[in-house]
């Protein structure tokens, strides 16, 4: 278990070198400058003991399990989740399926919704299109993403179980007459990219009515089918705390609507599934603190507060002691600003493109290629600001259908018919709104568009020089991307905008066995409790491998449908 987290369990908050650092990231404040202090001079006794507090006080997230005093009503089920979101439907609905009493709690009056972008391997819309996912390569893909801090079995457990799970949701989404789209992507061998792409998405083509708002989502549809197999659904009861007898789980406590507090005991287990902590910035600022040094804003979905991990921490859970997040690509600033946490910026969805990027002194920096969204923020850490600019010209639709992206960041349909998650038409309307509010700067020369950026105007031209050098070559001889992602700018008008990251949900958690239980640090499971999604570790690490679309979700979306049927049989 990480120190920060060991010594905020047991209380007693002393300062290493992540705590003192999480610190400096931010003296307990949310909307903080993100951006880690340097070293200064020695500091007086008495300032010493000032920033030796703030340090201790920041593992204090931990806190320890509530004393609620009088529930004023237990009651019992089979299976309990906590959580009504992507994880937590799936786990209900499968758990009821098999006849047994699910309870679900989740603390708003509706649940977190289901995700679209599911990722499996080998469903029968993939064997459809004749695409074959290859289960040692990707496992190996996923290990090296991983930088090795993951339990590969769990890759193995998702990929023998991914199929089933997405068919399954297949058969509720088609129920209601939706079509189930597959994102077919076959290789090209003219456009062989630095990373593997894995095309593993799933998404159902939602209707849409005349207002141009969707009219069916996948919440609803698994919430009435929840209904109907007689799950128990407890609104704006947010969990508390697990409730553990002899060392085992036994159910959860959860405060109801009026304040009063209620017993759910579970005879199988109780499953969390709470969303991780991406709207707690005081859990990132101690976990993550260079996760907050490149991004601007949270687009993680609302009460994902790290509830559930804090309360599996409470009965001995253990952590995961390597951090990670899903990172964007996508905030544009102000002309004049900088990287910073909760500061102004807007969602730059063409950002994730392979465009000319530079620092602010106007240089090319990184291989802007490939796709992999949080790499170009890592390189930009080692920048002034951790803060960089995105240059293109007005032919950027062409170059946009040229770059073959995949994922999320594909802005034309799919061999297949597949539609893309945004429309280049989308994109290029939220760009036009981008440029009339002053996030992306628009000029008639690279000199122009060099002042409105605030970089140097010589070193912005003889970039941008290069960059058209390399182009006409074919071959980029400076940082080695992809010659079919490669762009000229050349065309009037330029435009330009600074960038920073965006954080989209946190990925470590409680360390799982193959059976999803909780572990402890000794290695040992606990009994009666499970823990899926992005409240469960030994997954990711470091980075995110969004060239296999929807991985997260449908890691989360499998383990559910596995720890449903799983327990149901208990």
């Amino acid at each position: 278990m990480d120190n920060n987290i060991k010594e905020a369990a047991n209380g007693k908050g002393a300062m290493n070198r992540r705590s003192f650092l999480a610190g400096a990231a931010g003296m307990g404040v949310v909307a903080m400058s993100g951006m880690l202090s340097g070293c200064a001079a020695p500091k007086s006794a008495d300032s010493k003991a000032s920033s030796d507090a703030q340090a201790s006080s920041s593992t204090d997230w931990v806190g320890k399990a509530p004393d609620v005093g009088t529930v004023s009503n237990t009651i019992t089920c089979d299976v309990l989740v906590v959580g009504g979101g992507t994880g937590g439907l799936f786990t209900a609905c499968s758990a009821a399926e098999e006849g047994v009493h699910v309870v679900l709690l989740e603390k708003f009056a509706h649940g977190g919704g289901i995700r679209d972008d599911l990722g499996a391997a080998n469903s029968r819309y993939q064997q459809a299109d004749g695409c074959v996912i290859d289960k040692q390569a990707m496992a190996q893909d996923m290990y090296r993403y991983a930088n090795g801090y993951c339990n590969q079995k769990l890759h193995m457990l998702w990929y023998d179980n991914s199929a089933d799970a997405i068919n399954w949701y297949g058969d509720r989404v088609e129920e209601r007459g939706v079509k189930m789209w597959h994102e077919a992507a076959p290789e090209n061998p003219e456009k062989v990219s630095l990373y593997k792409h894995w095309p593993t998405g799933h998404s159902p083509a939602w209707p849409m009515g005349s207002d141009g708002k969707q009219t069916l989502d996948g919440a609803t549809v698994l919430t009435d089918y929840a209904n109907k197999l007689g799950v128990e659904f407890h609104y704006e009861t947010p969990m508390v705390k697990l409730v553990q007898e002899n060392d085992k789980v036994i159910g959860a406590i959860a405060k109801q609507p009026d304040g009063s507090y209620i017993q759910v005991n579970a005879n199988k287990g109780v499953v969390v599934c709470t969303g991780g902590y991406g709207n707690n910035p005081d859990m990132i600022k101690i976990l993550q603190p260079e996760t907050l040094s490149i991004t601007s804003q949270s687009l993680a979905i609302p009460g994902t507060d790290g509830d559930g991990i804090k309360a599996c921490l409470w009965v001995g859970a253990r952590m995961d002691e390597t951090h990670a997040s899903m990172l964007f690509d996508r905030s544009a600033l102000a002309p004049d600003a900088y990287t910073e946490f909760g500061g102004d910026s807007k969602l730059f969805w063409m950002g994730s493109q392979p465009w000319l990027k530079v620092n602010l002194a106007g240089k090319r920096f990184a291989n802007e290629g490939g796709g992999v969204y949080d790499y170009i923020l890592h390189a930009a850490s080692h920048e002034p600001h951790h803060t960089y600019c995105t240059i293109f010209d007005s032919n950027y639709p062409t170059w946009a259908a040229k770059f073959d992206m995949h994922g999320c960041s594909r802005l034309f349909p799919f061999e297949n018919g597949a539609p893309s998650n945004m429309t280049i038409q989308a994109i290029q309307g939220m760009n036009k709104g981008l440029l009339e509010q002053g996030y992306i700067q628009q000029a008639d020369t690279i000199e122009e568009l060099a002042d409105k950026l605030g970089v140097p105007k010589d070193a912005l031209v003889a970039t941008v020089k290069r960059n058209n050098e390399l182009y006409d070559k074919g071959i980029d001889e400076d940082f080695g991307k992809e010659p079919f992602r490669l762009s000229r700018v050349d065309t009037p008008p330029y435009y330009g905008a600074r960038q920073a990251g965006r954080l989209l949900c946190t990925m470590d958690g409680i360390i799982i066995n193959e059976k999803l239980q909780a572990m402890r640090e000794d290695g040992t499971a606990i009994e009666g409790l499970y823990v899926i999604g992005n409240d469960s570790g030994g997954y990711y690490a470091t980075s995110y491998p969004n060239q296999s679309t929807g991985n997260a979700c449908g890691r989360t979306v499998t383990f559910g449908r596995l720890v449903g049927k799983q327990l149901a049989k208990k």
